[in-house]
């Protein structure tokens, strides 16, 4: 535990550069987006699974580059097209990667670049960038609420073949911290917004528990415990990030489809 929180203290300079937004939340972003997917392809070496480093770098270092115009929603779909398009051209004239290399390459880039790349496009909506920081206490405020929830109360086991440890008991108490922070800050924040603010903590704490568990599913699959360890006492960085790869689309797209 004493570990846990001490290398928490990391997440420091995140927390700055979300508060500071711009370049440099780019810039982390970027960095961060790099680590985890290079975590999430090594851990399928395990079981002969070798996906394509260098094509996952290329199209994240796209992704950001196309941002510095300015225009990134007119060039997003493009994006998506020209990394489909490279990895089959790459499987097609390359005989040593085989379908799953190919397939697993772009599920990583897609997992990772493309559901990271949401935390930028939230910190670049006009009127309403706060909202960015609803990504980070719905996925985290989650986690911590359901593990002292799952450790107290814990009982049912939510999905023993994926997580073992994970309670339906914890699950609850990690939705319910996570609308108890959301409201309050919210209410600060912007008190007319606090219906909201409800429906954010209620589904950025679902979808923060989904990814936490489709990362859990992927590491099984590869037989592994953790992506890294470079963060002592939660793994490596996809290990700490794990939940907000789903969560920032989630608050993207319903500040898109219900709040603007």
């Amino acid at each position: 535990m004493k570990v846990r929180i001490i290398s928490s203290l990391i997440l420091i300079p995140l927390l700055f550069a979300v508060y500071s937004g711009g370049p440099l939340l780019k810039l982390i972003g970027f960095i961060i987006a790099l680590v985890a997917l290079k975590e999430f392809y090594d851990a399928f070496k395990n079981i002969q699974i070798v996906p394509i480093y260098g094509i996952g770098v290329f199209c994240c270092v796209l992704l950001y580059a196309l941002d510095i115009t300015g225009r990134i929603s007119r060039y997003f779909s493009f994006w998506v097209f020209a990394t489909v398009f490279i990895v089959l051209i790459y499987g097609l004239f390359s005989k040593g990667v085989g379908i799953k290399n190919g397939a697993l390459t772009l599920v990583g880039i897609f997992y990772i670049v493309f559901c990271s790349y949401h935390v930028i496009l939230i910190d670049g909506i006009v009127g309403y960038r706060y909202l960015i920081w609803f990504v980070f206490i719905t996925a985290f405020v989650t986690d911590t609420s359901a593990y002292f929830a799952g450790y107290l109360f814990g009982k049912h086991k939510l999905w023993p073949e994926i997580s073992p440890k994970k309670t339906i008991e914890g699950a609850i108490g990690g939705v319910i911290g996570s609308v108890v922070v959301s409201v309050i800050v919210g209410y600060l924040i912007a008190p007319q917004l606090i219906l909201h603010f409800i429906i954010l903590g209620i589904i950025g704490s679902v979808a923060g528990q989904i990814g936490d568990l489709v990362a859990s599913a992927f590491k099984r699959i590869s037989g592994i415990k953790d992506f890294g360890n470079l963060i002592p006492g939660h793994g490596g960085v996809l290990d700490r990030f794990d939940s907000v790869l789903l969560t920032a689309p989630v608050v993207y797209y319903y500040t898109v489809l219900f709040i603007m």
